[in-house]
């Protein structure tokens, strides 16, 4: 009898070349098969009659064999083997596309189960390359639940379940549960043994319903303990406890030449309170565009300095990194605090000035990009990070850039606005806090989705807005002229001239120099440009308050996040501000996505109506946050769970912190966390 550790070169068929591709899926034993979930199945049990089969689609046919295979050779190789079936209803032609070995698994006279997909011409329907299995007489028929797995090439379905099937018959009599069995009551959760099988076996509908709601939570489960771990094991740790201030005499407050928000109040309080503790804090501040990310920051450095310390600031662009140079060194100013810009486009006299005043420690706030984590840097003495638009960096560079300093206090933001519980997940083991508010004087945007139809109409209220003393971003999928029927930014501004010939058009797009983007970012904000054609290297935090109109082109082809985001980059000022989406006409799938940005200038519920229409994406990549894979587990699908198992994650973490009354939890949250490398686990 094989264990489930054994390599799955032992299967029959399993050779050398063939365990190279399932390496590539990281299936090496009989354990990894078993951890490899379908991502959908087939129900082969519903028959559908030949007679009834009207439409394009995937169907199971109990049906006998009528003609011989006859196998056809159209040219080197690639064969054709055609025949045709019948039931009691009619008869269906059968063609299946090279593989010549189909004729010898058929037999006339013979009745099977086939599965495959119809495809209709016309009145005339064809069955494609279908799967067949022998009907016995007597028995019931074969037509059965399939599971399909991912596939890399070269592997096929048949060699999946060759493989799982092995690693199935593998599993002892007593497999070990992680989930403690009143959880496993309390939710009405099969034993984890009987969810294996029937997430790889199942016998019915409700067979994958169970197991997959089993596995999901076992998922979230063992993720949440292992964050809840890693986030009380780093409140242990000892960190840069920062001078404990009094708010209501702090001198920061005087410097904003604004009322700050009660929420920007409360994630200042926050920050506070984290680095005064003397533990290392770790902390996501997440809002809607124009929530007032940035003064929050502002209060950490500000806070850093005040305590002896250096604070870095790392943007994820040039110009975002320039902007925030500009927003924030006149503010810390006032409070006798030094900032230094640091970036990769600058000269070799400018960068051997900036390094030397962080290595002294004459620059006390240091605002760059990824060049901040460069070798050649080194800081004074860092206690401060802050990461903005966190998801634009890897874990790998963030970790870079506090490794600067002996366990500086972390500080991440974020404009994708998403549900706290959903943040709570995705950020690890980060605490949260969420900006709510809009800073007072902001007024929403107004919001139209527009076909090709409305473009001279567009045209004419573009040149209206300039006419009224505004400025206007219009944006484009591509730089330059591809793929058809794409606007291109460097041919649409040419276009624009030409329709607008008054009017003053700028380029922008990424393969700009970084001192030519610079250049024309900051002619456009002194408003020596009316209109600003551009890829969406503006959309994040550039700031143009006079900008109040905001036309996207091709908008079907962007996210709807990445829309909202684009839409904050007007309605900064006190002028009334619109956006205009391009694409209402691309179908009805187009349309309806716009018509939600119509409806809300929300960003919490655009986020929400982007994840549940793309899934997770690259929410769960290991390149964005560091967490371990999720296999099973839906963000979006499985929101209620992932909350329920986040309150049982607490509850049993509270009780016992190591988990020493559950071993085999404690050992499935610890092989979890392996692949993240995270050194609290090692």
């Amino acid at each position: 009898m094989p264990a489930l550790e054994d390599s799955i070169r032992f299967v029959k068929g399993v050779g050398p070349k063939k365990a190279a591709l399932f390496e590539k899926l990281h299936i090496r034993t009989l354990r990894d098969a078993l951890e490899t979930y379908p991502r959908d199945y087939e129900d082969r049990t519903k028959i559908t009659p030949i007679a009834d089969i009207a439409e394009d689609g995937k169907y199971a046919v109990r049906a006998v064999v009528g003609t011989e295979p006859k196998t056809t050779h159209i040219r080197k190789g690639m064969t054709l083997v055609k025949c045709t079936i019948f039931d009691e209803s009619g008869s269906l032609p059968v063609t299946y596309f090279n593989n010549p070995y189909a004729a010898a698994l058929l037999h006339v006279g013979q009745e099977y189960v086939f599965y495959g997909r119809v495809q209709m011409n016309g009145h005339a329907r064809m069955l494609v390359s279908p799967q067949s299995e022998k009907v016995v007489p007597d028995a019931e028929h074969p037509g059965r639940i399939v599971p399909v797995y991912p596939l890399t090439a070269g592997l096929s379905q048949r060699d999946m379940a060759r493989v799982t099937e092995a690693a199935l018959d593998a599993v002892p009599g007593d497999w070990p549960d992680p989930l403690p069995e009143v959880l496993r009551a309390r939710y009405n959760l099969p034993d984890a043994a009987d969810a294996l099988a029937a997430i790889h076996r199942p016998q019915s509908a409700q067979d994958v319903t169970d197991a997959r709601r089993r596995m999901v939570f076992e998922e979230l489960f063992l993720l949440c303990c292992g964050l809840q771990q890693l986030k009380e094991r780093r409140k242990a740790e000892n960190g840069i406890a920062f001078e404990r201030i009094s708010q209501s005499t702090w001198d920061f407050w005087d410097c904003l030449p604004f009322m700050p928000t009660k929420a920007q109040i409360r994630a200042i309080e926050d920050i506070c309170e984290d680095c005064a503790s003397g533990r290392p804090m770790n902390r996501l501040v997440q809002g809607d565009v124009g929530s007032g990310k940035t003064i929050v920051a502002a209060a950490l450095c500000a806070l850093a300095a005040k305590s002896g310390f250096q604070a870095a600031f790392m943007a994820p662009t040039e110009i975002l990194a320039a902007q925030h140079a500009e927003t924030l060194a006149p503010l810390l100013e006032k409070l006798g605090i030094t900032c230094t810009l640091l970036t990769g486009s600058m000269n070799a006299a400018q960068k051997r000035a900036a390094l030397a005043a962080i290595e002294s420690g004459a620059a006390q706030v240091v605002i760059g990009t990824h060049a901040l984590i460069q070798q050649s840097v080194t800081f004074h003495q860092l206690g401060a990070v802050v990461a903005d638009e966190q998801h634009r960096f890897g874990v790998a560079q963030r970790a870079a850039l506090s490794s600067k300093g002996q366990t500086p206090h972390v500080l991440v933001m974020s404009a994708t606005p998403i549900p706290r519980t959903l943040a709570l997940i995705l950020y690890g083991d980060l605490d949260v806090s969420v900006l709510d508010e809009v800073p007072p004087g902001r007024q929403p945007v107004e919001t139209y989705a527009v076909g090709e139809n409305m473009r001279k109409r567009i045209t004419a209220f573009i040149d209206k807005q300039i006419g009224q003393g505004g400025q206007v971003y219009v944006v484009c999928p591509l730089v330059e002229e591809g793929e058809m029927n794409l606007k291109s930014a460097e041919q649409h501004a040419v276009d624009l001239q030409k329709a607008l010939p008054h009017r003053r058009v700028a380029v922008l797009h990424g393969r700009m120099k970084s001192a030519e983007k610079e250049r024309v970012m900051q002619a456009f904000a002194a408003q020596e440009y009316d209109i600003l054609v551009a890829t969406t290297v503006i959309e994040v935090g550039v700031d143009v308050p006079n900008a109040n109109l905001m036309v996207v082109e091709d908008a079907d082809r962007f996210g709807l996040s990445q829309l909202h985001q684009l839409r904050g980059r007007v309605g900064r000022g006190t002028r009334q501000s619109y956006c205009i989406f391009f694409g209402a006409d691309k179908g009805q799938t187009a349309r309806e996505r716009l018509k939600i940005l119509c409806k809300t200038n929300d960003g919490f519920e655009v986020a929400r109506a982007d994840l549940s229409q793309r899934g997770p994406g690259d929410f769960f990549g290991r390149r964005q946050h560091g967490l371990p894979a999720l296999h099973v587990a839906d963000p979006i699908a499985d929101l209620a769970l992932m909350q329920s198992a986040r309150e049982e994650a607490e509850q049993i973490l509270q009780a016992d912190p190591q988990l020493e009354g559950y071993p085999e939890l404690r050992a499935r949250v610890h092989r979890m966390f392996e692949e993240r490398d995270d050194e609290a686990f090692n």
